[in-house]
Order: structure tokens, then C-alpha cells, then sequence
């Protein structure tokens, strides 16, 4: 499991130009999936993604947590995240799960995080066509895979 986590001081998400889902400060969550993944990788991923001190202080300094902030959190499903462009020039992604497999992953992700989170989740549309606008505070942006814990 893959996520690209980016502090944002908002969020909007629109779906065939209608406005689905937004947040205001928080994190926006690009989630990928692939077929090693567990549930395991679910509960350590969100639980990692919740306790990220990478909210300002009063001292500035990184210290805080979306809780601590009593942030939001938007995530969206991307398969993308598993791109290989080691040959040629057109990316493959034969190691992002199929949609059998990532949808349910993903919807089990969102279920664990809302119910372990004590503010707002939104979430995008598994396998849409989705714009999203954010202002990336920082800009903070974090990589996180599972298959590496770090």
C-alpha cells in the first residue's frame, strides 16, 4: 500500500463537474493498492497517517497531528501510485491491483480511518474520473509505503 499524503490548507473534489467532496485544513490522501496488501497494511497505514506531527506548534515547529488540529481528511483512491517506468516511456501498472481486489482494500481503508478518526473523512469515487483542486500547505508532502514502514 502506497500513499502520498500532502497537508493541504484545502481541498475540493469534483466529479463530472460537480463539487462531491471537500475539506478544509487537513491532509489529502492519494491511496494505492496492490496485491500484497493486507488488512495489517490498512490499520498501520491509517494509524501512521493520523499520528504524522506535521502540523505547526505555536513554537512553528512540526509537532502536531490532523487529531491535534482537529483537521480533515480526503482520501482518494490512485492507482497510479504503482506507475513502473523503468522501460520506454509510457508507465505500466502491473503492480496496482485490480479493481476486484483495490476497491474493497480501499473502501476497508476509508471504513478503519472514519472509525478511528475523531473529525471528518470524505472520500472521492473508486475508479472515477475525479478533478481535485488543493492548496498544499508548506508544501508538505509525505511518501509512504508500506512494504518499507517508513
Amino acid at each position: 500500500m502506497r500513499a502520498v499524503i500532502q497537508k493541504v490548507k484545502r481541498a475540493k473534489l469534483t466529479i463530472d463537474n460537480q463539487e462531491y467532496s471537500k475539506i478544509d485544513e487537513g491532509l489529502m490522501v492519494l491511496l494505492g493498492i496492490e496485491d500484497s496488501d493486507t488488512e495489517e497494511d490498512i490499520t498501520w497505514l491509517s494509524d501512521k497517517i493520523r499520528k504524522l506531527r506535521i502540523f505547526e506548534d505555536e513554537n512553528s515547529v512540526m509537532n502536531l497531528s490532523v487529531e491535534d488540529v482537529k483537521g480533515e481528511i480526503m482520501i482518494v483512491s490512485q492507482f497510479t501510485l504503482h506507475a513502473s517506468t523503468k522501460k520506454g516511456n509510457r508507465p505500466t501498472y502491473i503492480r496496482a491491483s485490480k479493481p476486484e481486489f483495490a476497491k474493497p482494500m480501499y473502501e476497508k481503508f476509508v471504513s478503519y480511518t472514519k472509525q478511528t478518526f475523531s473529525y471528518n473523512v470524505v472520500t472521492g469515487v473508486f475508479g472515477a474520473d475525479m478533478q481535485i483542486e488543493l492548496v498544499n500547505n508548506g508544501p508538505t508532502t509525505i511518501l509512504i509505503d508500506t512494504k518499507n514502514k517508513e
